[in-house]
């Protein structure tokens, strides 16, 4: 099947839908059934649960923003995938409130970590969604990124106050609440009984390079994708990722 996302989106998602597709078939392989049930929070407008939808999979989104639902729902319907695509208004710290536990054989996690009140009680809840086994996908945005980002601007006093707050944050106008390094979010997913089968860097190099030189210079995006691929398993990488991707497996019984 054809990479489901479109060329200039992919830089973002490529590396992580990657490896998704991939867990998503061993799962396939594991339980012998062709279609899964997957968990989506915060998934938003469905950039990866339309793509899961369109393998075969049901896919049930939990994102708070009435907006994104109903963007989720047109998009599915213009997939063609409506009918193994459903939204639920909520979060994942209320994520029983809407959904079953031990219900789902992969759970996304994608841009949530950031903005809860506790990281981890996210994670365990991804978790006790599980079956007794299954595959847990966490994308945050990483500190590195960020600390690179402002130093590249020229903005070297609020890429140190990001190297050494807590949060990842360079300052108050910072938009977003907390940045984890791959070490943190690993911990973070290992913390719930899962095992880590991978970590990823992810817009190593996107978010650095000119979208004009992306956009205008023939096969400039092809051999940018090419490059996030390679460099996102490598963890000398990860020290400067936008973004982190933990990919972690369930064996036995699902978490409480």
């Amino acid at each position: 099947m054809s990479d489901p996302m479109r060329p200039r989106a992919s830089l973002r998602t490529a590396v992580v839908w990657e490896v998704l597709r991939d867990a998503l078939e061993r799962r396939v392989k594991a339980t012998g059934r062709e279609s899964l049930d997957v968990l989506d929070t915060g998934g938003g407008s469905g950039n990866f649960a339309v793509p899961a939808a369109r393998l075969g999979h049901r896919v049930t989104v939990v994102d708070p923003s009435p907006n994104a639902l109903f963007a989720l729902e047109r998009r599915a319907a213009e997939a063609g995938v409506a009918d193994r695509v459903k939204g639920v208004q909520g979060d994942v710290h209320g994520l029983f409130d809407v959904v079953e536990r031990g219900a789902y054989d992969a759970v996304l996690c994608h841009g949530v970590l950031e903005y809860v009140d506790d990281p981890a009680e996210g994670v365990r809840n991804a978790v006790a969604a599980l079956r007794s086994e299954g595959v847990v996908s966490v994308l945050a945005a990483g500190l590195g990124g960020a600390v690179l980002a402002r130093a590249l601007a020229g903005h070297f006093k609020e890429a140190k106050q990001a190297l050494e707050d807590p949060d990842g944050r360079w300052g108050q106008g910072d938009p977003m609440p907390r940045r984890f390094t791959a070490e943190q979010l690993t911990a973070l997913v290992e913390g719930t009984g899962l095992e880590v089968g991978a970590v990823h860097g992810v817009r190593v190099f996107a978010d650095l390079v000119p979208g004009v030189l992306v956009d205008t210079e023939p096969g400039a995006l092809d051999a940018l994708l090419k490059l996030e691929e390679a460099a996102a398993e490598l963890p000398a990488f990860h020290a400067v990722a936008t973004q982190l991707h933990v990919l972690g497996e369930l064996h036995g019984e699902a978490g409480a």
